[in-house]
């Protein structure tokens, strides 16, 4: 079964006319992507919308010719490919309506772990920005060694973000706008390759796609997709950073940002989101631990009496004992991953409790029991 959705998944995305929007739909409605090929003749009575060139194109036998080529070649390079029913998909970026159907991963990191965070920034990072990265990541080491840090393997920035993770034993994932058949820019392989035993390589193209400029934009969408926060190091007025922290905001993510100075050409970007209220300001790795909840003093377990709260149902009450573990709190996309709620889901439940006078909500998204 698990063989046949990824086959389906991936024919489903050959298919002409379709698109990422219209795919996800059609998977979402039908339950699979197995499902819509199954019944597809049945596609315009169970899924009112579909053009009928569409459904003619879901019997042309060339997209499940490239989908088991696109998987022979990952078994062959030990490539994991990941559909939005696998449990290792991304939980936070499948929340996302533009979300890949299917993911190329190789690497050992967990795509869902505790704590994500994106590191991005001009390609042209100053000194100023390099040392950024690499004293935040030390910081932050200290702090919350546990976190996942994403980036784009691109020149600047991202580069040293990577390599200052590996340096600070980070696990570090690389978001590719391209195949997993090759690496670009070339001059990153080295780090890449590490990266492969410290963390991975993740990407939704097929092998033989071209880092094109479109590409870079579908993949700032994964980057941030799939953190709970985007930090924009250094950035000039306009830049590919900008899309990312954009993109944070309307999945409804944190996003942070390091000021410059004022006249500084890669600082602009960055100066101008928190200007804009569009991005907290950054000076330190604590200013994050503390603005996300993820202060890693040892934890104290709190039990709150199951018979005070009899009017809880049983999504409040798997909200609640998460919350229960931590007496911190939890940011919101944690409580999504660990609870198995939908964002929009869990948004609602969280305003509930709150009425309740069960949780408090604090900054950054994070929510915690009330003493």
């Amino acid at each position: 079964m698990m063989q046949d959705e990824r086959l389906c998944s991936l024919a489903l995305t050959r298919i002409p006319g379709l698109g990422l929007v219209g795919a996800m739909k059609l998977v979402s409605k039908m339950g699979s992507a197995a499902c819509v090929f199954e019944q597809r003749k049945e596609l315009s009575r169970l899924a009112p919308g579909v053009s009928e060139k569409v459904i003619a194109a879901l019997d042309n036998p060339e997209a499940f010719r490239r989908a088991e080529q696109e998987l022979l070649f990952c078994e062959k390079n030990h490539i994991r490919c990941l559909t939005l029913n696998d449990q290792d998909y991304p939980g936070r970026l499948r929340e996302c309506d533009d979300a890949p159907l299917v993911l190329f991963y190789r690497g050992n990191a967990d795509l869902n772990a505790l704590h994500v965070i994106n590191m991005v920034g001009t390609r042209h990072a100053t000194p100023y920005g390099q040392d950024l990265c690499a004293h935040f990541l030390t910081e932050l080491s200290a702090l919350c060694p546990d976190v996942l840090i994403v980036s784009g393997l691109a020149y600047g920035i991202d580069i040293h973000a990577h390599r200052a993770a590996l340096q600070n034993h980070f696990l570090t994932i690389g978001v590719l706008a391209h195949g997993l058949d090759r690496i670009y820019p070339a001059e990153h392989r080295k780090t890449a390759v590490s990266m492969l035993e410290q963390g991975g390589l993740l990407t939704e193209f097929m092998s033989g796609t071209n880092p094109d400029r479109q590409n870079f934009v579908k993949r700032n969408r994964i980057v941030a997709g799939m953190s709970d926060a985007t930090i924009v190091v250094e950035s000039a007025a306009k830049g590919g950073a900008l899309i990312t922290a954009e993109l944070a905001e309307s999945y409804h993510r944190d996003c942070f940002a390091f000021p410059g100075r004022w006249n500084d050409d890669y600082s602009i970007g960055c100066n101008n989101l928190i200007k804009k209220n569009q991005a907290t300001l950054l000076t330190s790795a604590e200013d994050l631990v503390k603005a996300m909840g993820w202060d890693n003093k040892p934890r104290t377990k709190k039990t709150i009496q199951r018979e005070l709260f009899p009017e809880l149902n049983e999504e409040e009450e798997r909200i609640v004992k998460q919350l229960e573990k931590v007496s911190e709190g939890l940011q919101i996309n944690t409580l999504v991953v660990e609870t198995n709620i939908p964002v929009n889901r869990m948004t609602a439940l969280l305003f509930e409790l709150e009425m309740k006078g069960i949780i408090r909500a604090l900054a950054g998204g994070v929510y915690r029991i009330v003493p």
